[in-house]
């Protein structure tokens, strides 16, 4: 039995900077969290003490995305092969429960505060929510860009995203209140916000779990992939495929090719560099693994599980 593999691994040069991005954004949350505690007490307000609990879960959630995004640039060993390049996926599986769990409580909040409207009760507290808003809007967009193509940062970004929605939907709503005897605004805001926001928890959860689970991942057509090496001249059969992600950026092909011929190895070197050609400029898949067979009576499905 032959294997060969082929690394073409491409990474963000930025990585550094992700990892200084998130420790502002975490300075600035723990900074907001104090502010808005001292704050409650000062004034009494309850809506800013449950303002400064939804910073103090930010601060965990971005936490834990700084560790795994450290944990992810630890190379690998003997006992760790992979390494540590699973974190991000994991903790954006976690970022995203969380967030999910936060939007509910928002939901139930948004509930409560419809029943029962509370008046912004002074200037300090109009002042401090209006510094965490633009605290966590600064956060937003230091982690917006790498959100895009990440989910760990993502998972960190729709937690910030969340309380600066939440927490303008309070300070509009109340004075809103305050000034013009409004009460309905402020809950249905919260109530639509955390709607989108179960529904973006819902999509990351659902992609950082397919990557966990080692699904196919939707952007790889795998039936134009076997087309490709079937019309290649000298392979006869192609089973045993599995298609999985080890991380958002290194997508792995590992299958069982039947020769017509009993080819040498440098044959099928030359085969097997050109599969990985195909695989990587066509499909972006950047590891392969083939195991080369000639005669062998095995499974010869496509899908064989092991």
């Amino acid at each position: 039995m032959s294997h060969s593999h082929s690394h073409n691994h491409s990474h963000h040069s930025h990585g550094n900077l992700k990892g200084t991005n998130l420790l502002i954004s975490i300075f600035l949350n723990i900074l907001i969290t104090i502010a808005q505690v001292f704050g409650g007490i000062i004034s009494g307000s309850l809506a800013l003490l449950s303002d400064a609990l939804h910073n103090f879960s930010d601060v965990i959630s971005l936490i834990i995305s700084y560790i795994a995004n450290r944990l992810s640039k630890k190379k690998a060993s003997l006992n760790k092969t992979f390494g540590y390049k699973r974190a991000e996926i994991l903790a954006a599986f976690i970022n995203a429960s969380t967030l999910i769990i936060v939007a509910i409580l928002l939901v139930i909040e948004a509930v409560e505060r419809f029943q029962n409207p509370q008046v912004i009760e002074s200037a300090l507290v109009i002042w401090l929510s209006t510094i965490a808003i633009l605290g966590n809007g600064f956060s937003v967009l230091l982690l917006k860009k790498d959100a895009d193509t990440n989910m760990n940062m993502k998972s960190a970004y729709l937690h910030l995203l969340t309380d600066m929605m939440a927490s303008i939907a309070v300070l509009v709503g109340g004075l809103l209140i305050k000034f013009y005897n409004v009460f309905w605004v402020d809950s249905v805001l919260t109530f639509f916000i955390a709607l989108y926001l179960i529904w973006m928890g819902y999509d990351l959860l659902k992609s950082s779990t397919k990557v966990l689970m080692l699904f196919t991942p939707e952007s790889v057509p795998v039936n134009d992939i076997i087309t490709e090496i079937i019309n290649l001249k000298a392979v006869k059969n192609i089973h045993h495929i599995h298609v999985w992600q080890l991380n958002e950026m290194e997508t792995h092909f590992e299958a069982h090719i039947d020769f017509y011929e009993d080819i040498s190895l440098s044959e099928f070197d030359e085969i097997l560099h050109t599969i990985e050609d195909i695989l990587n400029r066509k499909f972006d898949i950047n590891h392969v693994n083939i195991q080369p067979e000639y005669g062998k009576c095995d499974d010869k499905n496509l899908v064989v599980q092991d």
